[in-house]
């Protein structure tokens, strides 16, 4: 296998992206100036080094003093009462965007897939329960449970469930989650800001 052959195989694997895609990614970097592909395969080389995941939530951000806890979890301004779950980071992004949301978030590291309830062992789950439990003493009341309204969605909200629900409902914490604002099928991530305000408008709470 060439080198061309091995970029094209390797943006294959990111998110979203098939063959086709990966092929118009690959032809498209061999057009672009040297300085471009140079400034590229800098950023590429070096973005580990200046972006890290959040000890708390596990979002990543961009650190230039070796912090380890975000700019949203440290923040004196964000309600610390409230917790909401999402699949990625750029959920969080979307919930930024529509400026409704002022609690704290968790990144769960992705879905359970309904027909491979294997991909569970990839997420966070155990880091959300020690979460949940770091943040009981804290004066944790609400949280929100927020993955898009899709099949895999909602069963990953199962299996969120599964892992904090017994804690929650023992500290009569209440579980949300975000209203029919989200059309069924659709993602959190590419959701408008007006969207996400009518979820987080109609969001209820568990029985």
């Amino acid at each position: 296998m060439n080198n061309l052959d091995k970029l094209i195989a390797l943006f294959e694997k990111f998110p979203g992206v098939g063959a086709r895609q990966a092929k118009r990614f690959a032809f498209h970097i061999l057009t672009m100036q040297d300085a471009d592909s140079a400034e590229l395969s800098r950023l590429i080389a070096e973005i580990k080094g200046t972006v890290v995941e959040c000890a708390s939530c596990h979002r990543f951000f961009a650190t230039a003093y070796n912090e380890t806890i975000c700019s949203l979890c440290s923040s004196s301004q964000r309600t610390h009462t409230k917790l909401l779950i999402v699949s990625q980071d750029s959920d969080i992004q979307a919930i930024e965007r529509a400026g409704v949301y002022d609690g704290l978030y968790f990144v769960f590291g992705g879905t359970v897939p309904l027909l491979n309830s294997g991909e569970n062992k990839k997420l966070r789950g155990g880091a959300l329960k020690a979460t949940i439990e770091t943040r009981i003493p804290e004066g944790l009341n609400e949280v929100t449970i927020g993955f898009s309204v899709n099949p895999d969605g909602e069963n990953t909200a199962r299996f969120v469930e599964s892992i904090i629900g017994e804690i929650l409902k023992e500290k009569g914490i209440v579980i949300s989650y975000l209203g029919r604002g989200l059309s069924t099928g659709s993602e959190l991530e590419y959701a408008d800001a007006e969207t996400i305000k009518n979820a987080f408008k109609n969001r209820s709470a568990s029985e």
